[in-house]
Protein backbone atom coordinates (compact mmCIF):
# COMPACT_ATOMS: atom_id res chain seq x y z
CA UNK A 1 0.00 0.00 0.00
CA UNK A 2 3.09 2.12 0.97
CA UNK A 3 4.55 1.89 -2.78
CA UNK A 4 0.56 3.00 -4.07
CA UNK A 5 0.16 6.18 -1.18
CA UNK A 6 0.91 8.82 -4.02
CA UNK A 7 -2.11 7.92 -6.37
CA UNK A 8 -4.67 7.28 -3.26
CA UNK A 9 -5.75 10.84 -3.69
CA UNK A 10 -6.53 10.55 -7.13
CA UNK A 11 -8.12 7.51 -6.94
CA UNK A 12 -9.98 7.70 -3.62
CA UNK A 13 -12.31 10.13 -5.45
CA UNK A 14 -12.62 8.83 -7.96
CA UNK A 15 -14.17 5.67 -6.15
CA UNK A 16 -15.83 7.88 -4.24
CA UNK A 17 -17.49 9.39 -7.49
CA UNK A 18 -18.64 5.99 -8.66
CA UNK A 19 -19.51 4.27 -5.16
CA UNK A 20 -21.96 7.45 -4.66
CA UNK A 21 -23.92 7.03 -7.67
CA UNK A 22 -24.38 3.13 -7.46
CA UNK A 23 -26.95 1.60 -4.68
CA UNK A 24 -27.90 2.11 -2.23
CA UNK A 25 -25.82 5.99 -2.33
CA UNK A 26 -27.47 6.66 -5.64
CA UNK A 27 -31.23 6.13 -4.29
CA UNK A 28 -31.06 7.19 -0.63
CA UNK A 29 -29.34 10.79 0.12
CA UNK A 30 -28.97 10.18 3.96
CA UNK A 31 -26.56 7.41 2.90
CA UNK A 32 -25.01 9.48 0.22
CA UNK A 33 -24.33 12.07 2.61
CA UNK A 34 -22.73 9.76 5.12
CA UNK A 35 -20.52 8.48 2.05
CA UNK A 36 -19.77 11.70 1.10
CA UNK A 37 -17.93 12.76 4.32
CA UNK A 38 -16.62 9.32 5.15
CA UNK A 39 -14.81 9.22 2.00
CA UNK A 40 -14.04 12.70 1.83
CA UNK A 41 -11.99 12.18 5.16
CA UNK A 42 -10.30 9.25 4.44
CA UNK A 43 -8.96 11.23 1.48
CA UNK A 44 -7.78 13.51 3.59
CA UNK A 45 -6.15 11.05 5.57
CA UNK A 46 -4.60 9.80 2.90
CA UNK A 47 -3.20 13.12 1.42
CA UNK A 48 -1.84 14.20 5.26
CA UNK A 49 -0.56 10.42 5.13
CA UNK A 50 1.45 11.29 1.70
CA UNK A 51 2.66 14.80 3.01
CA UNK A 52 4.16 12.76 6.06
CA UNK A 53 6.29 10.66 4.05
CA UNK A 54 7.30 12.80 1.70
CA UNK A 55 8.36 15.07 4.06
CA UNK A 56 10.36 12.30 5.84
CA UNK A 57 12.04 10.46 2.50
CA UNK A 58 11.62 13.35 -0.02
CA UNK A 59 9.65 13.66 -2.67
CA UNK A 60 7.84 10.51 -4.03
CA UNK A 61 7.39 9.30 -7.98
CA UNK A 62 4.70 7.02 -8.92
CA UNK A 63 5.21 5.51 -12.77
CA UNK A 64 1.90 4.38 -13.79
CA UNK A 65 1.70 1.04 -15.33
CA UNK A 66 5.33 0.65 -14.29
CA UNK A 67 6.63 2.90 -17.48
CA UNK A 68 9.48 5.40 -15.88
CA UNK A 69 9.79 8.84 -16.87
CA UNK A 70 9.71 10.44 -19.71
CA UNK A 71 8.20 7.14 -21.53
CA UNK A 72 5.57 6.77 -19.47
CA UNK A 73 3.27 8.93 -17.56
CA UNK A 74 4.11 9.84 -13.79
CA UNK A 75 2.65 11.07 -10.67
CA UNK A 76 5.28 13.30 -8.96
CA UNK A 77 4.46 14.28 -5.19
CA UNK A 78 6.58 16.89 -3.75
CA UNK A 79 6.43 19.00 -1.10
CA UNK A 80 4.25 22.05 -2.85
CA UNK A 81 2.01 19.47 -4.26
CA UNK A 82 1.19 17.14 -1.56
CA UNK A 83 0.65 20.38 0.94
CA UNK A 84 -1.87 22.02 -2.17
CA UNK A 85 -3.50 18.31 -2.31
CA UNK A 86 -4.30 18.62 1.77
CA UNK A 87 -5.76 21.70 1.34
CA UNK A 88 -8.36 20.52 -1.60
CA UNK A 89 -8.79 17.32 0.51
CA UNK A 90 -9.42 19.68 3.42
CA UNK A 91 -11.95 22.00 1.67
CA UNK A 92 -13.86 19.42 -0.39
CA UNK A 93 -14.37 17.74 3.56
CA UNK A 94 -15.79 21.01 4.47
CA UNK A 95 -17.84 21.71 1.79
CA UNK A 96 -19.25 18.44 1.73
CA UNK A 97 -20.56 18.54 5.26
CA UNK A 98 -21.69 21.83 4.48
CA UNK A 99 -23.73 20.96 1.81
CA UNK A 100 -25.58 17.59 4.02
CA UNK A 101 -27.59 20.51 5.66
CA UNK A 102 -29.60 21.06 2.67
CA UNK A 103 -27.84 22.22 -0.78
CA UNK A 104 -27.31 18.69 -1.58
CA UNK A 105 -30.89 18.07 -2.49
CA UNK A 106 -31.40 20.97 -4.94
CA UNK A 107 -30.17 19.02 -7.44
CA UNK A 108 -28.79 15.51 -8.42
CA UNK A 109 -25.74 14.14 -7.63
CA UNK A 110 -24.28 17.19 -5.77
CA UNK A 111 -21.82 14.58 -3.75
CA UNK A 112 -20.35 12.41 -6.80
CA UNK A 113 -19.84 15.77 -8.69
CA UNK A 114 -18.00 16.77 -5.51
CA UNK A 115 -15.41 14.08 -5.26
CA UNK A 116 -14.95 14.02 -9.42
CA UNK A 117 -14.17 17.56 -9.03
CA UNK A 118 -11.55 16.14 -5.73
CA UNK A 119 -10.32 14.06 -8.46
CA UNK A 120 -9.70 16.65 -11.05
CA UNK A 121 -7.76 19.07 -9.07
CA UNK A 122 -5.72 16.31 -6.57
CA UNK A 123 -4.66 15.15 -10.29
CA UNK A 124 -3.76 18.42 -11.80
CA UNK A 125 -1.21 19.03 -8.70
CA UNK A 126 0.25 15.36 -8.91
CA UNK A 127 0.89 14.95 -12.32
CA UNK A 128 4.43 15.50 -13.61
CA UNK A 129 2.95 15.15 -17.19
CA UNK A 130 1.83 18.20 -18.99
CA UNK A 131 -1.11 16.15 -21.38
CA UNK A 132 -1.98 14.69 -18.16
CA UNK A 133 -2.36 18.44 -16.70
CA UNK A 134 -4.87 19.24 -20.05
CA UNK A 135 -6.61 15.55 -18.85
CA UNK A 136 -7.26 16.81 -15.21
CA UNK A 137 -7.93 20.19 -16.05
CA UNK A 138 -10.97 18.01 -18.11
CA UNK A 139 -12.48 16.59 -15.22
CA UNK A 140 -12.41 19.06 -13.42
CA UNK A 141 -14.03 21.64 -15.61
CA UNK A 142 -16.73 19.03 -16.54
CA UNK A 143 -17.72 18.17 -12.95
CA UNK A 144 -17.71 22.10 -12.38
CA UNK A 145 -19.49 22.84 -15.21
CA UNK A 146 -22.72 20.56 -13.48
CA UNK A 147 -21.82 22.33 -10.23
CA UNK A 148 -22.70 25.64 -11.67
CA UNK A 149 -26.17 24.23 -12.55
CA UNK A 150 -26.72 23.03 -9.28
CA UNK A 151 -29.99 24.23 -7.58
CA UNK A 152 -29.84 26.71 -10.29
CA UNK A 153 -32.01 29.28 -12.00
CA UNK A 154 -31.83 31.90 -15.31
CA UNK A 155 -29.04 34.10 -13.64
CA UNK A 156 -26.59 30.94 -12.63
CA UNK A 157 -27.71 29.72 -16.61
CA UNK A 158 -25.83 32.94 -17.95
CA UNK A 159 -23.25 32.83 -15.96
CA UNK A 160 -22.48 29.10 -16.28
CA UNK A 161 -22.60 29.66 -20.05
CA UNK A 162 -20.36 32.45 -19.98
CA UNK A 163 -17.86 30.20 -17.89
CA UNK A 164 -18.33 27.20 -20.01
CA UNK A 165 -17.48 28.71 -23.20
CA UNK A 166 -14.22 31.05 -21.83
CA UNK A 167 -12.88 27.34 -20.82
CA UNK A 168 -13.69 25.55 -24.15
CA UNK A 169 -11.76 28.07 -25.85
CA UNK A 170 -9.21 27.75 -23.30
CA UNK A 171 -9.04 23.82 -23.42
CA UNK A 172 -8.69 24.47 -27.55
CA UNK A 173 -5.47 26.79 -26.86
CA UNK A 174 -4.20 24.30 -24.60
CA UNK A 175 -4.23 21.64 -26.83
CA UNK A 176 -2.80 23.76 -29.57
CA UNK A 177 -0.01 24.94 -27.17
CA UNK A 178 0.60 21.06 -26.02
CA UNK A 179 1.08 20.25 -29.82
CA UNK A 180 3.37 22.75 -30.21
CA UNK A 181 5.80 22.30 -27.53
CA UNK A 182 6.13 18.38 -28.32
CA UNK A 183 6.72 18.68 -32.03
CA UNK A 184 9.69 20.98 -31.00
CA UNK A 185 10.67 19.10 -27.76
CA UNK A 186 9.44 15.58 -28.56
CA UNK A 187 7.82 15.32 -24.75
CA UNK A 188 6.10 16.24 -22.44
CA UNK A 189 7.17 15.34 -19.33
CA UNK A 190 7.69 18.41 -17.49
CA UNK A 191 11.27 17.54 -16.35
CA UNK A 192 12.41 16.20 -19.68
CA UNK A 193 10.61 19.32 -21.02
CA UNK A 194 13.22 21.24 -18.84
CA UNK A 195 16.12 19.62 -19.71
CA UNK A 196 15.28 19.60 -23.59
CA UNK A 197 14.78 23.23 -23.59
CA UNK A 198 18.34 24.09 -22.62
CA UNK A 199 19.35 22.94 -26.42
CA UNK A 200 16.72 24.41 -28.48
CA UNK A 201 18.19 26.06 -31.50
CA UNK A 202 17.35 28.59 -34.29
CA UNK A 203 13.58 28.93 -35.24
CA UNK A 204 12.90 25.62 -32.60
CA UNK A 205 13.04 28.56 -29.73
CA UNK A 206 10.29 30.87 -31.23
CA UNK A 207 8.18 27.67 -31.58
CA UNK A 208 8.72 27.04 -28.20
CA UNK A 209 8.52 30.35 -26.58
CA UNK A 210 4.76 30.30 -28.87
CA UNK A 211 3.94 27.42 -27.32
CA UNK A 212 4.83 28.71 -23.87
CA UNK A 213 3.16 31.83 -24.10
CA UNK A 214 -0.28 29.64 -25.29
CA UNK A 215 -0.01 28.33 -22.14
CA UNK A 216 0.69 31.65 -20.06
CA UNK A 217 -2.95 32.32 -21.61
CA UNK A 218 -4.56 28.99 -20.55
CA UNK A 219 -3.26 29.63 -16.96
CA UNK A 220 -4.13 33.04 -17.59
CA UNK A 221 -7.95 32.18 -17.83
CA UNK A 222 -7.94 29.06 -15.21
CA UNK A 223 -6.27 31.36 -12.69
CA UNK A 224 -8.64 34.74 -13.59
CA UNK A 225 -5.40 36.81 -14.28
CA UNK A 226 -6.25 39.37 -16.22
CA UNK A 227 -7.67 40.63 -18.74
CA UNK A 228 -9.42 37.22 -18.64
CA UNK A 229 -10.85 37.56 -15.22
CA UNK A 230 -13.92 38.83 -16.37
CA UNK A 231 -15.86 35.22 -15.78
CA UNK A 232 -15.36 34.84 -12.43
CA UNK A 233 -17.44 37.63 -10.51
CA UNK A 234 -20.73 36.86 -12.15
CA UNK A 235 -20.23 32.93 -11.80
CA UNK A 236 -19.08 32.89 -8.67
CA UNK A 237 -21.45 35.26 -7.43
CA UNK A 238 -24.51 33.49 -9.15
CA UNK A 239 -23.24 29.77 -8.26
CA UNK A 240 -24.49 28.02 -4.95
CA UNK A 241 -22.03 29.66 -1.70
CA UNK A 242 -21.14 25.75 -1.00
CA UNK A 243 -19.91 25.85 -4.83
CA UNK A 244 -18.31 28.81 -4.73
CA UNK A 245 -16.91 28.01 -1.60
CA UNK A 246 -15.49 24.48 -3.27
CA UNK A 247 -13.90 26.80 -6.04
CA UNK A 248 -12.18 28.91 -4.15
CA UNK A 249 -9.31 26.34 -4.52
CA UNK A 250 -10.08 26.08 -8.52
CA UNK A 251 -8.28 29.69 -9.58
CA UNK A 252 -5.28 28.13 -7.42
CA UNK A 253 -4.52 25.32 -10.41
CA UNK A 254 -3.61 27.97 -12.49
CA UNK A 255 -1.39 29.13 -10.51
CA UNK A 256 0.08 26.27 -9.36
CA UNK A 257 0.79 25.73 -13.41
CA UNK A 258 2.33 28.88 -13.55
CA UNK A 259 4.83 27.87 -10.99
CA UNK A 260 5.62 24.66 -12.55
CA UNK A 261 6.09 25.63 -15.83
CA UNK A 262 7.79 29.24 -15.20
CA UNK A 263 9.79 28.16 -13.07
CA UNK A 264 10.75 24.21 -13.83
CA UNK A 265 10.55 24.27 -17.94
CA UNK A 266 10.89 28.27 -18.43
CA UNK A 267 13.11 28.98 -15.29
CA UNK A 268 16.11 30.95 -15.21
CA UNK A 269 17.97 27.81 -16.51
CA UNK A 270 16.14 27.80 -19.95
CA UNK A 271 18.89 29.21 -21.64
CA UNK A 272 17.86 31.48 -24.20
CA UNK A 273 13.80 30.68 -22.82
CA UNK A 274 14.54 31.55 -19.15
CA UNK A 275 12.29 33.47 -17.96
CA UNK A 276 10.47 34.49 -20.69
CA UNK A 277 7.05 35.07 -19.24
CA UNK A 278 8.13 36.73 -15.70
CA UNK A 279 7.32 40.24 -16.98
CA UNK A 280 4.15 39.16 -18.43
CA UNK A 281 3.41 38.16 -15.35
CA UNK A 282 3.72 40.47 -13.35
CA UNK A 283 2.91 43.31 -14.93
CA UNK A 284 -0.50 41.92 -15.49
CA UNK A 285 -0.29 40.65 -11.89
CA UNK A 286 -0.13 44.52 -11.09
CA UNK A 287 -3.02 45.12 -12.70
CA UNK A 288 -5.13 41.91 -12.22
CA UNK A 289 -4.43 43.52 -7.56
CA UNK A 290 -5.63 46.77 -8.96
CA UNK A 291 -8.71 45.79 -10.53
CA UNK A 292 -9.80 43.89 -8.36
CA UNK A 293 -9.31 46.08 -5.33
CA UNK A 294 -11.59 48.36 -7.45
CA UNK A 295 -14.25 45.46 -7.97
CA UNK A 296 -14.10 44.98 -4.28
CA UNK A 297 -14.97 48.92 -3.72
CA UNK A 298 -17.57 48.45 -5.85
CA UNK A 299 -19.12 45.15 -4.74
CA UNK A 300 -22.97 45.56 -3.77
CA UNK A 301 -23.75 42.17 -2.60
CA UNK A 302 -21.21 39.92 0.19
CA UNK A 303 -20.97 37.26 -2.30
CA UNK A 304 -19.55 39.55 -5.08
CA UNK A 305 -17.22 41.42 -2.74
CA UNK A 306 -15.41 37.72 -1.51
CA UNK A 307 -15.66 36.30 -5.71
CA UNK A 308 -13.42 39.87 -6.33
CA UNK A 309 -11.15 39.34 -3.24
CA UNK A 310 -10.30 36.24 -4.81
CA UNK A 311 -9.30 38.02 -7.83
CA UNK A 312 -7.32 40.12 -5.49
CA UNK A 313 -5.57 37.34 -4.00
CA UNK A 314 -4.89 35.83 -7.89
CA UNK A 315 -3.37 39.02 -8.62
CA UNK A 316 -1.26 38.92 -5.28
CA UNK A 317 0.22 34.88 -6.17
CA UNK A 318 1.24 35.73 -9.49
CA UNK A 319 3.39 38.84 -8.80
CA UNK A 320 5.03 36.46 -6.10
CA UNK A 321 5.47 33.77 -8.63
CA UNK A 322 7.08 36.72 -11.39
CA UNK A 323 9.66 37.76 -8.50
CA UNK A 324 11.48 34.45 -9.24
CA UNK A 325 13.29 33.95 -5.86
CA UNK A 326 12.81 31.54 -2.80
CA UNK A 327 11.32 33.79 -0.18
CA UNK A 328 8.51 35.22 -2.71
CA UNK A 329 7.94 31.34 -3.96
CA UNK A 330 7.48 30.38 -0.13
CA UNK A 331 5.56 33.43 0.89
CA UNK A 332 3.46 32.77 -2.11
CA UNK A 333 2.51 29.08 -1.06
CA UNK A 334 1.68 30.48 2.68
CA UNK A 335 -0.83 33.31 1.06
CA UNK A 336 -2.26 30.77 -1.15
CA UNK A 337 -3.33 28.14 1.86
CA UNK A 338 -4.18 31.49 3.85
CA UNK A 339 -6.39 33.26 0.97
CA UNK A 340 -8.09 30.11 -0.43
CA UNK A 341 -9.83 28.93 3.16
CA UNK A 342 -10.61 32.35 4.14
CA UNK A 343 -12.79 33.07 0.80
CA UNK A 344 -14.19 29.69 1.50
CA UNK A 345 -15.34 30.50 4.43
CA UNK A 346 -16.62 34.19 3.23
CA UNK A 347 -18.70 32.01 0.74
CA UNK A 348 -20.34 30.42 3.31
CA UNK A 349 -21.01 33.21 5.53
CA UNK A 350 -22.36 35.31 2.84
CA UNK A 351 -25.32 31.97 2.42
CA UNK A 352 -26.02 31.95 6.03
CA UNK A 353 -26.21 35.53 6.39
CA UNK A 354 -28.49 35.60 3.32
CA UNK A 355 -30.72 33.08 4.64
CA UNK A 356 -31.25 35.48 7.74
CA UNK A 357 -32.07 38.64 6.15
CA UNK A 358 -34.85 37.73 4.01
CA UNK A 359 -35.65 39.43 0.57
CA UNK A 360 -32.89 41.69 1.38
CA UNK A 361 -30.08 38.82 0.78
CA UNK A 362 -26.26 39.05 1.37
CA UNK A 363 -26.83 42.61 -0.12
CA UNK A 364 -25.01 45.38 1.47
CA UNK A 365 -27.27 47.64 2.77
CA UNK A 366 -29.56 47.48 5.65
CA UNK A 367 -32.43 45.30 5.84
CA UNK A 368 -33.65 42.73 8.39
CA UNK A 369 -31.61 42.02 11.45
CA UNK A 370 -29.72 38.36 11.49
CA UNK A 371 -31.12 36.41 13.58
CA UNK A 372 -27.90 34.90 15.48
CA UNK A 373 -25.61 37.96 15.06
CA UNK A 374 -23.05 37.04 17.46
CA UNK A 375 -22.51 33.53 15.74
CA UNK A 376 -22.45 34.73 12.08
CA UNK A 377 -21.12 38.64 13.50
CA UNK A 378 -18.27 36.79 15.14
CA UNK A 379 -17.37 34.80 11.84
CA UNK A 380 -17.24 37.90 9.55
CA UNK A 381 -15.09 39.54 12.14
CA UNK A 382 -12.40 36.40 12.36
CA UNK A 383 -13.02 36.13 8.10
CA UNK A 384 -12.43 39.93 7.84
CA UNK A 385 -9.22 40.34 10.13
CA UNK A 386 -7.92 37.60 8.54
CA UNK A 387 -8.36 39.23 4.55
CA UNK A 388 -7.57 42.46 6.00
CA UNK A 389 -4.04 41.22 7.60
CA UNK A 390 -4.62 42.28 10.61
CA UNK A 391 -2.72 40.50 14.00
CA UNK A 392 -3.12 38.48 15.62
CA UNK A 393 -4.54 35.99 12.49
CA UNK A 394 -2.75 34.45 9.85
CA UNK A 395 -3.67 36.83 7.11
CA UNK A 396 -0.68 39.05 9.72
CA UNK A 397 1.97 36.76 8.47
CA UNK A 398 1.43 36.53 4.72
CA UNK A 399 1.35 40.08 4.49
CA UNK A 400 4.22 40.98 6.63
CA UNK A 401 5.84 38.01 4.63
CA UNK A 402 5.33 38.99 1.03
CA UNK A 403 6.10 42.42 1.85
CA UNK A 404 9.27 41.19 3.24
CA UNK A 405 9.93 39.12 0.29
CA UNK A 406 9.73 41.61 -2.11
CA UNK A 407 11.26 44.22 0.20
CA UNK A 408 14.87 44.31 -1.74
CA UNK A 409 13.62 43.22 -4.81
CA UNK A 410 13.40 45.66 -8.08
CA UNK A 411 9.66 45.26 -8.28
CA UNK A 412 9.25 46.65 -4.49
CA UNK A 413 8.77 49.94 -5.72
CA UNK A 414 6.02 49.00 -7.99
CA UNK A 415 4.42 46.25 -5.74
CA UNK A 416 4.42 47.72 -2.07
CA UNK A 417 2.36 51.24 -3.13
CA UNK A 418 -0.28 48.54 -5.52
CA UNK A 419 -0.68 46.35 -2.41
CA UNK A 420 -1.01 48.30 0.14
CA UNK A 421 -3.69 50.28 -1.40
CA UNK A 422 -5.38 47.04 -2.59
CA UNK A 423 -5.73 46.17 1.49
CA UNK A 424 -6.41 49.82 1.99
CA UNK A 425 -9.70 48.67 -0.39
CA UNK A 426 -9.92 45.74 0.96
CA UNK A 427 -10.59 47.52 4.86
CA UNK A 428 -12.80 49.87 3.75
CA UNK A 429 -15.07 47.50 1.72
CA UNK A 430 -15.20 45.23 4.86
CA UNK A 431 -15.54 47.68 7.15
CA UNK A 432 -18.53 48.97 5.51
CA UNK A 433 -19.99 45.80 4.65
CA UNK A 434 -19.89 44.61 8.88
CA UNK A 435 -21.39 47.85 9.78
CA UNK A 436 -24.23 47.32 7.03
CA UNK A 437 -25.12 43.84 7.59
CA UNK A 438 -25.02 43.76 11.46
CA UNK A 439 -25.55 47.33 12.54
CA UNK A 440 -27.92 48.81 9.72
CA UNK A 441 -31.11 47.35 10.69
CA UNK A 442 -34.59 48.86 8.69
CA UNK A 443 -36.40 46.65 11.70
CA UNK A 444 -36.29 45.14 15.21
CA UNK A 445 -35.52 41.38 15.78
CA UNK A 446 -38.85 39.04 15.85
CA UNK A 447 -39.18 35.65 17.81
CA UNK A 448 -40.07 34.04 14.44
CA UNK A 449 -37.51 35.73 12.46
CA UNK A 450 -35.34 34.02 15.25
CA UNK A 451 -36.29 30.83 14.49
CA UNK A 452 -36.08 30.29 11.18
CA UNK A 453 -33.04 29.41 9.41
CA UNK A 454 -30.56 28.96 12.37
CA UNK A 455 -27.47 27.57 11.48
CA UNK A 456 -27.66 23.99 10.86
CA UNK A 457 -25.27 21.91 12.99
CA UNK A 458 -23.31 20.50 10.08
CA UNK A 459 -23.32 24.28 8.61
CA UNK A 460 -21.67 25.45 11.61
CA UNK A 461 -18.96 22.59 11.93
CA UNK A 462 -18.04 23.40 8.10
CA UNK A 463 -17.79 26.99 8.79
CA UNK A 464 -15.80 26.33 12.18
CA UNK A 465 -13.12 24.11 10.27
CA UNK A 466 -12.35 26.91 7.46
CA UNK A 467 -12.21 29.67 9.90
CA UNK A 468 -10.37 28.03 12.89
CA UNK A 469 -7.96 27.61 10.32
CA UNK A 470 -6.60 30.65 10.25
CA UNK A 471 -5.53 31.27 13.95
CA UNK A 472 -4.46 27.29 13.56
CA UNK A 473 -1.53 28.79 11.14
CA UNK A 474 -0.72 31.46 13.30
CA UNK A 475 0.30 28.74 16.64
CA UNK A 476 1.93 26.53 14.09
CA UNK A 477 3.88 29.69 11.77
CA UNK A 478 7.44 28.42 12.98
CA UNK A 479 6.88 24.77 11.23
CA UNK A 480 4.52 26.23 8.62
CA UNK A 481 7.19 28.58 7.58
CA UNK A 482 9.43 25.80 7.71
CA UNK A 483 7.89 23.47 5.61
CA UNK A 484 7.06 26.52 2.90
CA UNK A 485 10.72 27.34 2.58
CA UNK A 486 11.48 23.52 2.46
CA UNK A 487 9.33 23.55 -0.40
CA UNK A 488 10.11 26.89 -2.03
CA UNK A 489 13.75 25.35 -2.27
CA UNK A 490 12.84 22.50 -3.58
CA UNK A 491 10.79 24.28 -6.42
CA UNK A 492 14.05 26.23 -7.27
CA UNK A 493 15.91 23.43 -7.23
CA UNK A 494 16.57 22.88 -11.17
CA UNK A 495 18.77 19.62 -10.80
CA UNK A 496 16.83 18.25 -7.98
CA UNK A 497 13.36 18.45 -10.02
CA UNK A 498 15.48 16.60 -13.00
CA UNK A 499 17.09 14.08 -10.93
CA UNK A 500 13.96 13.02 -8.99
CA UNK A 501 11.74 12.58 -11.91
CA UNK A 502 13.68 11.15 -14.73
CA UNK A 503 15.57 8.66 -12.22
CA UNK A 504 13.12 8.21 -9.39
CA UNK A 505 10.78 6.15 -11.33
CA UNK A 506 13.71 3.67 -12.69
Amino acid sequence: MIQHLTSLPILLPMLAGVVLLLPPCGKSLPIRRIASVVFSAITLIASLALMAKVTSSGAQVYAIGNWSAPFGIVLVADPLSVLLVSLTSFLGMACALYACAGDDGKGAFFHPLLQFLLLGVNGAFLTGDMFNLFVFFEVLLIASYALLMHGGDKHNTRAALQYVIMNLVGSAVFLIALGTLYGVLGTLNMADMANKVTTLQGDDIYLAKIGGLLLLVVFALKGALLPLHLWLPNTYATAMPVVAALFAIMTKVGVYSMMRVYTLVFGEHAGELSLMAQNWLWWLAIATIFVGSIGVLASQDLRKLTANLVIVSVGTLVALVAVQSIQASAAAIYYLVHSTLVSAALFLLADLIARQRGKVSDRITAGRPVAQPLLLGGGFLIAAITVIGMPPLSGFVAKIWLLRATYETDQAIVFWPVYLLASLAVLLSLSKTGSTLFWHNTTAKTADAAEQNQVHPAQYCALAMLLIASPVMVIFAGPLTEYTLMTATELHNFANNLSVVLEGAQ
